[in-house]
């Protein structure tokens, strides 16, 4: 049964892969037939060599980027449990925040970044706070409507028997809310290091995003390149990794045991 699984997700994987195969044929084709400049476009063989000479210093950049993002990630992670809990369980809280939590969604990040290096200053606390305001609302809205669709008759034979709201959380709301938590905690995962760069683009010393904005400076595309994939490499295997966190939490939830 396991070999069968495991070749049904190599099957399902096999588009995909087909597919990025050819985006990166077409590119070096592109950028070798010289349709643009080498240094406006570098093809993904000079992309590699680029990654691969600056792979020390990107490696000290990721390490600062990634710090922040889980600090970022991990306080948004626990806001939101916190504040969906007490929206769940006060109607005039819910009417009150959810307009404000909207709200903090409709800034732009890139208009919001300044103001806080402006009054944090060029350490890590301004970009730990752009992640948490990036992160904080798509898992808490998520756990919101994960609550509000929990069992209604299994939430009153709780109650019948005497089980308080603390017991009624464990075995009937946040079990319920756990799939929604899951989806919102895959784009709050990306949005973290997205966040953390764009942050890291506006005032610091180090991070990827202080490296991009060097390397573009300089005029070194095929380094700009190569950092661009990093982080798209690294959101994606953040999104694998908050998958494979799920089937462990929600053995009972068959959806997320369906090969990605």
């Amino acid at each position: 049964m396991k070999r069968k699984s495991q070749n049904t997700t190599a099957f399902r994987r096999w588009p995909s892969l087909l597919f990025a195969a050819v985006l990166v044929l077409l590119w070096q084709g592109v950028s070798a037939a010289g349709l643009l400049p080498a240094f406006l476009l570098p093809g993904p063989v000079r992309v590699v060599l680029a990654f691969v000479e600056d792979f020390p210093l990107l490696m000290r950049h990721l390490g600062v980027t990634l710090l922040e993002a889980a600090c970022g990630l991990a306080l948004s992670v626990a806001a939101a449990f916190v504040l969906a809990i007490l929206m769940d369980n006060s109607a005039f809280l819910r009417r009150a925040v959810s307009p404000v939590l909207l709200f903090t969604q409709t800034v732009p990040t890139v208009a919001v970044a300044p103001l806080l290096v402006l009054w944090m200053g060029y350490g890590a606390a301004p970009k730990i706070t752009l992640i948490f305001l990036t992160c904080f609302f798509p898992m808490t809205i998520g756990l919101l409507g994960g609550f509000a669709q929990a069992d209604a008759d299994a939430i009153r034979l709780l109650q019948s028997m005497g089980a308080d709201r603390r017991q009624l959380y464990r075995y009937i709301k946040l079990p319920s809310a756990m799939p929604a938590f899951v989806s919102g905690l895959k784009i709050s995962a990306t949005y973290s290091i997205v966040g953390a760069v764009v942050s890291e683009w506006l005032g610091g010393t180090a991070g990827l995003g202080v490296y991009m904005t060097r390397v573009r400076k300089s005029y070194s595309f095929d380094k700009m390149f190569a950092v661009i994939l990093l982080v798209s490499a690294l959101s994606v295997a953040l999104v694998a990794l908050v998958t494979h966190i799920s089937r462990r939490l929600m053995p009972w939830d068959r959806s997320s045991h369906t090969p990605s």
